[in-house]
């Protein structure tokens, strides 16, 4: 037996030390010295040697066990090392191929129009102001010469968080912030998100709106007119023209509507302005002397003109954007055109 058991032996090294998987070799651990292997069979068979010889038998069989172990342990680091070095071969780099292109990102259209837009009227002498998008009746109302019984008060207008707490519906608010803290004259545009309750192809629940006030002596309606006109030929090009249609806002007095030439067709008509050849703006106009006056603001000697644009509808327009929805849905198909 003891014979048998050195072949045994000899046996498992040849096999051990030619096999390159840890599948192979687990095998190999299992037909040795698992449960039902050939060195338990050994065990099996001490009872029936002459009883002086099985203790040596045993002592000779345990040796057999650890070097096959032994083995067995051997082979498995060969095994994890080459495993290894194949792994560190397959994800090698090559440092002269070069370098992958990272695609660069763009800025959102609304993003760049309102910068374009700060541009502009930074360049005509505005300053940029902001206040909070959660406001009270106050601010968003009331000193806006807005009636209590005004539509746009609604719940169906207008999100209130709390009896007299809402989101903006505009950015006027800012105007009125600004003319109760700052001494006069003042000259700012307000930009910023506003909220109303209104979701369709050219709504939207969350909208941008630049809004723009300017307080001194002796401003006019021509101021407004002049104002405007340079900042249309800027935002849109010098073949753009514009005109102010009469119209009322409860915090201006005069009230005007502001349109463009439609800037597909030009004047022409087609199925962007309806056929009409223009394009709606924005609300302007004269600031209201009970707007000043509830802000202590003396009305016979200082005037002021206002305007609010949507900074989406501009840059539907300016980008030619079909529905304002796209502004908003993150598909990256989309935004990618504007990198």
């Amino acid at each position: 037996m003891k014979e048998e058991l050195k072949k045994v032996v000899t046996s498992a090294k040849s096999e051990i030390n030619s096999v390159v998987s840890m599948h192979n070799l687990m095998q190999l651990k299992s037909k040795y010295i698992g449960k039902k292997s050939i060195l338990n069979s050994f065990m099996q068979k001490i009872g029936s040697l002459p009883k002086e010889e099985r203790p040596a038998f045993g002592q000779t069989l345990n040796i057999a066990k650890n070097q096959i172990e032994q083995m067995i342990a051997d082979q498995e680091e060969k095994i994890k090392e080459l495993d290894y070095n194949k792994t560190l071969q397959s994800e090698s780099i090559d440092l002269t191929m070069p370098g992958r292109k990272r695609a660069k990102g763009s800025l959102h259209p609304i993003t760049k129009v309102w910068r374009e837009i700060e541009d502009i009227f930074m360049s005509m002498g505005f300053e940029v102001a902001e206040g909070p998008d959660v406001e009270d009746e106050y601010h968003n109302f009331d000193a806006l010469n807005t009636p209590q019984d005004h539509p746009a008060r609604e719940l169906s207008d207008t999100f209130y968080l709390d009896n007299d707490v809402l989101l903006r519906t505009q950015t006027s608010t800012v105007q009125i912030r600004t003319m109760e803290n700052h001494s006069l004259p003042i000259k700012i545009i307000s930009p910023g998100s506003c909220y109303r309750n209104e979701n369709d192809a050219s709504h939207s629940p969350m909208f941008h709106q630049v809004e723009a006030l300017f307080v001194d002596e002796g401003v006019s309606f021509t101021d407004l007119r002049d104002m405007l006109n340079i900042f249309v030929k800027k935002m849109f090009g010098d073949k753009i023209e514009f005109r102010i249609r009469p119209h009322y806002f409860p915090f201006t007095e005069p009230s005007a509507e502001i349109d463009i030439i439609c800037v597909k067709c030009y004047g022409e008509g087609c199925n962007l302005c309806k056929g009409s050849g223009w394009l709606e703006m924005g609300g302007a106009g004269m600031v209201d002397p009970n707007v000043l006056e509830k802000l202590g603001i003396d009305s016979e000697k200082y005037t002021g003109y206002a305007f609010g644009l949507g900074m989406d509808r501009i840059a539907m327009l300016k980008y030619k954007i079909p529905d304002m929805r796209l502004l908003f849905e993150n598909d990256i198909r989309f935004l990618k055109q504007f990198s």
